[in-house]
């Protein structure tokens, strides 16, 4: 109902994100069980889309009861985007989805990827509209680029070390497996604030975050912008309002 509000409110500018999460927040703040993360992302896309299409709610667990519809209008051009790493949600995403977001994925691998699923895609004759790419690096800037840099590393320590083992498992895959190794043995007790990452797995800092001043940081999106339909940035959970501030101007088109 949220989604609908806000896409008429907006004109119809507004994208729902839907995606898995991962096992450490579906389990630890949720109370749900992590469970075939896949056919759940299916399922909950598949209803989401036929409820803003005006349909009826599809009752399976409950029997006897009057499935009942959004108490909105009807908005099925809402567009629905997903966050995807695995090849199971991925191909979900191409199935179903009418754009794909990819999260801590280096752009060459989001770009291979991307061409991959799009052929998928029409080949299968899944649905009519491209697929819209949407994805991009952490992102810090501020006036002293070692802040910067600090930051984007501390952030993307906590998430390869605190959020179960999905990133480190998707960027093992991407090829920085020594990387990964060597920042979970740097952060055996990972805080957001506080994540090291060593001299020799520098790469991923490198390939996975936009950081530096705002000249650098500009520079560096330019990359991304040549490679996805929609550069999206990720701002570290925490960061002062200044430089949200400073990194938006930046990023800004």
């Amino acid at each position: 109902m949220t989604a609908a509000t806000l896409h008429r409110l907006s004109g119809g500018r507004f994208v729902l994100g839907l995606g898995p999460s991962t096992r450490a927040l579906v389990e630890g703040f949720h109370d749900v069980r992590f469970t075939h993360p896949a056919d759940r992302l299916r399922e909950v896309t598949t209803r989401v889309r036929a409820l803003l299409a005006g349909e009826r709610a599809r009752l399976d667990a409950v029997s006897g009861s009057r499935p009942l519809r959004l108490g909105q209008p009807p908005v099925p051009d809402l567009p629905i985007w997903l966050a995807a790493m695995g090849d199971r949600t991925t191909r979900v995403a191409a199935e179903l989805a009418d754009g794909w977001f990819p999260v801590l994925m280096a752009r060459d691998q989001v770009a291979d990827r991307a061409r991959s699923l799009r052929k998928d895609r029409e080949g299968a004759g899944l649905r009519s509209e491209p697929l819209a790419v949407a994805a991009g690096p952490l992102t810090v800037a501020a006036d002293d680029p070692a802040l910067a840099r600090r930051i984007s590393a501390s952030c993307l320590a906590w998430y390869l070390c605190a959020m179960g083992d999905v990133y480190a498992r998707s960027l093992t895959g991407q090829g920085y497996g020594d990387a990964v190794r060597a920042i979970l043995d740097a952060n055996p007790h990972p805080r957001p604030d506080t994540g090291v990452v060593p001299a020799g797995a520098q790469v991923v800092v490198d390939d996975l975050t936009a950081n530096g001043t705002p000249l650098q940081v500009r520079d560096q999106l330019a990359g991304w912008d040549a490679a996805v339909d929609l550069t999206m940035i990720g701002l570290p959970p925490g960061l002062p309002w200044d430089l949200i501030e400073t990194t938006l101007r930046a990023a800004a088109p």
